[in-house]
């Protein structure tokens, strides 16, 4: 079995996409500074509860899991513990029985888990940049359907048929 690794924002659930239109209605500025200082603090229990989940990524994710196919973790960064209590405590609602591996945002997704083979699956093209030159097999998902240079999805299940 393959490890594959699903980030949370954009992928699982459109928290980023709300995130940054509270950044806008705050005016906050897009330097890297002011975002990072902006996500810290920012309330992620109203960020979730405002947040919708993307083509039905939890019910998409018991059907990999039931494939068989793959040990499945969730790879999400955090800019605060807070962020990530309240992201575990989403999934767990819906999914009991899946790892979930917060990474502080300064850091590589790549730097947590052993990336050689394993798939991830994030909609941040830089993201698999790094964990394909890492050794690991990334996969874009995007509504659009814009790889980027990766394979492509806008549903989780079609994992299951792509490997």
């Amino acid at each position: 079995m393959k490890d594959l690794y699903i980030d949370f924002d954009g992928v699982i659930y459109n928290s980023i996409e709300v995130s940054y239109k509270i950044a806008e209605e705050e005016n906050i500025t897009k330097d890297y500074e002011s975002y990072y200082q902006f996500f810290k603090n920012l309330d992620w229990c109203d960020v979730l509860e405002k947040s919708s989940e993307i083509n039905n990524a939890f019910e998409c994710i018991r059907k990999i899991i039931d494939s068989n196919k793959f040990n499945v973790f969730i790879l999400t960064h955090v800019v605060s513990l807070e962020e990530a209590e309240y992201k575990v405590k989403l999934i767990k609602d819906k999914i009991k029985d899946i790892t979930i591996i917060p990474v502080p945002k300064n850091l590589s997704k790549s730097m947590m888990v052993k990336v050689k083979g394993a798939i991830l699956v994030d909609d941040y093209p830089e993201n698999l940049r790094e964990w394909a030159s890492d050794g690991g097999i990334g996969v874009r998902f995007d509504l659009d359907m814009d790889g980027k240079g990766f394979p492509v999805i806008c549903h989780l299940d079609e994992l299951i048929e792509m490997f």
